[in-house]
């Protein structure tokens, strides 16, 4: 069995962590499955979604390491083919993107998703503020 529903995500800033562990687990509860796999997987290539702690001064952290690592206002090719579009000036989120991963797998098991103690399902905006989607997947039975 596959149960599927999409969720929305509305960010405000460039670059942006928003927990959605809440919102996953209600699709998981909706879903019925007991034992399987939950698949959260969101199709945008400048955005991404992650497991780490529920801790907003990491998530600042990790977006600041982010920037040192692919700067936002780096020079890049994309960017200049794409420069009298201001809105495609975002060669620093499709790298990070293909970094980081549009997906995660979690496995489930009574019900539950096999989280550690402080793992959070993160939704990861890097070329926001946007609308963004969201689309989780239970497999199983």
């Amino acid at each position: 069995m596959v149960y599927t529903e999409s969720i929305s995500v509305k960010t405000e800033r460039r670059l942006q962590v928003i927990d959605i562990t809440h919102r996953v687990l209600d699709v998981l509860s909706r879903s019925g499955v007991s034992d399987g796999v939950l698949n959260v997987w969101t199709p945008h290539t400048t955005a991404c979604v992650t497991v780490n702690e529920a801790d907003p001064d990491l998530w600042e952290d990790m977006l600041e390491a982010f920037t040192r690592l692919v700067p936002v206002e780096g020079r890049y090719r994309h960017n200049e083919k794409y420069r009298w579009m201001p809105r495609e000036q975002n060669a620093h989120a499709h790298i990070l993107t293909s970094m980081v991963k549009p997906c995660v797998s979690i496995p489930v098991q009574n019900g539950r998703p096999l989280l550690g103690t402080w793992q959070r399902i993160l939704f990861v905006e890097l070329d926001g503020p946007r609308s963004r989607s969201v689309q989780v997947s239970v497999l199983g039975g």
